[in-house]
C-alpha cells in the first residue's frame, strides 16, 4: 500500500507552526509496511484542498488529510473533499449531542456555540473516526473505484491519538500477504563529532550488515540511524539487533542510549540506584542543567538543589569559590570551575556535584576566552575533576550543549566509579 499526506494549514506554510504530523504518520505507516510516497503541504482556501487531494488521489488512490476539522471559517477540508467525491454534506445528531455532552462536562457557561455544529457537518456516505481526544470526529471517505481519504484533525495530540485508534486498525485490515516493514533504530551519542565518529566506527561507517546508517547531528549530540527496508517485521528487528550490537562494540561509552532515550533520565537512574545524590553549582547556564535534571519524574530522589551563581559575589558567598582564585583565573576558568563544585557539593551534602561557567555570547568573549568557552567542574565522592570545551552555536545552543555535555561527563565518571 501506497499512501499519500496532505497536512492542511496556513500556519505551516508561513512558519508558524512546525508539521510534526507527517513526520508521526511516515514513522507508524513504515513500521508497518505502508510506505508514504509524497507530502504535500497547503493552505486552508477549497481549492488549495480541493486541488492538493484530487492530484494525490490521481496518483496513489489513498490520501492522509490532517487539518481543517476544527470550528472556524478556515475549516474546510470535509466540504472541499466531500465535493471531490460528489458527495453532499449533512448534520449528524450523534456528533452534536457528543459535542454538547463534551461542552457541558467543561463546565463551560451556556449552549454550544453555534460555530461547533461545523463539526457535526459530514459528508454523505462516509464513516466516522471516532475521536477520543478532542471534539473534531475524523472522517474516512471512500468511492466505488476503493480509493479514500482519511481526515484527520490537526492537534497533534489528536491526530496520533486517532491514528492509532482509529485508522491504523482500519489500514491494517487492507494489508495483504506478509507484510514488508520499513523500521529503525537510533543509538545516541554525546561529546564526539560526526566526523570523529565517522572515524570511529570505521568499516561499520557504511552500511553495516546491509542496514543503511544515518548521521544527525544535534546540540545533544550526534544520533547514528540504522534503518532496515523491505523485510519482514522479525527479519528487521533481528538484522537491526546485529548492527545496534556491532557499533556499541566498536564505539563504546560514546552511546549513551537508545531511541528518544534523555540523558537527565539516563544518569539519574544511574546515581538512584546507587544511592547517591546530587547538587549543581550553575553560571552561564542559569539553571538550565537543573531544568534538564527536574524535568524527569523522580528527580527528587536524587537531586538536593543548586545554586545559580552569576555574579562573582554569589560565588564567593553561595559557594565558597576564594576571591584570590577569581582575581588570579577570573569567573571563567577550571580553577572556579572545581571550586563552585565543591562548594556545591559541601554546602548540599552531596555524593556529587556539577558546575558550570563559561562564555555563552553573543558578547563578552575575548582572544584568551571566547565565546564558546565554557569550563566544568565535578566533584564525585572526595574527587575533584575539572575540563573545559569549545563550544559552537548561538547563546541557546551552547547553554545548551554545555548542559549535556556536564551531564555526560557525569555518567562517564560513573561508570568509574565504584
Amino acid at each position: 500500500m501506497q499512501i499519500e499526506v496532505v497536512t492542511i494549514g496556513d500556519e505551516l506554510l508561513l512558519g508558524f507552526t512546525i508539521d510534526t504530523n507527517a513526520a508521526h504518520l511516515a514513522r507508524e505507516l513504515a513500521s508497518r509496511g505502508v510506505a508514504i510516497v509524497r507530502r504535500t503541504t497547503c493552505g486552508d482556501s477549497a481549492s488549495e484542498i480541493a486541488s492538493a487531494v484530487r492530484d494525490a488521489l490521481d496518483r496513489s488512490g489513498a490520501v492522509i488529510t490532517t487539518g481543517g476539522l476544527g470550528p472556524t471559517s478556515d475549516d474546510l477540508t470535509k466540504e472541499s473533499i466531500a465535493a471531490i467525491f460528489g458527495r453532499a454534506m449533512r448534520l449528524d445528531d450523534g456528533i452534536v449531542d457528543n459535542l454538547q455532552a463534551r461542552w457541558k462536562a467543561r463546565g463551560w457557561p451556556g449552549e454550544l456555540p453555534k460555530a461547533n455544529y461545523q463539526q457535526a457537518m459530514i459528508p454523505e456516505g462516509c464513516d466516522i473516526l471516532v475521536n477520543n481526544h478532542g471534539s473534531a470526529p475524523g472522517i474516512w471517505l471512500e468511492d466505488d473505484r476503493g480509493r479514500w481519504v482519511a481526515m484527520l484533525p490537526g492537534v497533534p495530540r489528536e491526530m496520533r491519538g486517532m491514528l492509532a485508534d482509529a485508522l491504523l486498525p482500519r489500514i491494517e485490515q487492507r494489508l495483504t500477504g506478509t507484510p514488508l516493514v520499513i523500521r529503525s533504530r537510533t543509538l545516541r551519542t554525546s561529546g564526539i563529532a560526526e566526523s570523529a565518529l565517522a572515524d570511529l566506527l570505521g568499516p561499520l561507517a557504511k552500511a553495516p550488515f546491509g542496514l543503511s546508517l544515518a548521521y544527525l547531528p544535534g546540540v545533544a549530540g550526534v544520533d547514528l540511524r540504522l534503518t532496515a527496508r523491505n523485510l519482514s517485521a522479525g527479519d528487521a528487528d533481528a538484522l537491526l539487533g546485529q548492527g545496534a550490537e556491532a557499533i556499541r562494540a566498536q564505539v563504546g561509552t560514546v552511546i549513551y542510549g537508545e531511541g528518544n532515550d534523555d540523558l537527565a533520565a539516563i544518569v539519574l537512574s544511574e546515581m538512584r540506584a546507587r544511592g547517591l545524590t546530587l547538587a549543581l553549582a550553575e553560571s552561564c547556564t542559569g539553571g538550565l542543567l537543573g531544568q534538564r535534571i527536574t524535568a524527569v519524574p523522580g528527580s527528587s530522589d536524587v537531586l538536593l538543589g543548586g545554586v545559580v551563581a552569576y555574579a562573582n559575589e554569589v560565588k564567593v558567598s553561595h559557594l565558597a569559590v576564594r576571591p584570590e582564585t577569581l582575581a588570579a583565573h577570573g569567573a571563567v576558568s577550571e580553577a572556579t570551575a572545581g571550586e563552585m563544585a565543591l562548594g556545591a557539593q559541601k554546602r548540599f551534602k552531596a555524593s556529587a556535584a556539577l558546575s558550570v561557567t563559561g562564555v555563552a555570547g553573543p558578547g563578552g568573549g575575548t582572544p584568551e576566552k571566547p565565546v564558546g568557552m565554557v569550563c566544568f567542574g565535578l566533584a564525585l565522592g572526595d574527587t575533584v575533576k575539572t575540563f573545559s570545551a569549545n563550544l559552537y552555536g548561538d547563546r541557546p545552543e551552547i547553554r545548551e550543549r554545555a548542559a549535556q555535555a556536564a551531564l555526560n561527563a557525569l555518567r562517564r565518571a560513573l561508570a568509574k566509579h565504584s
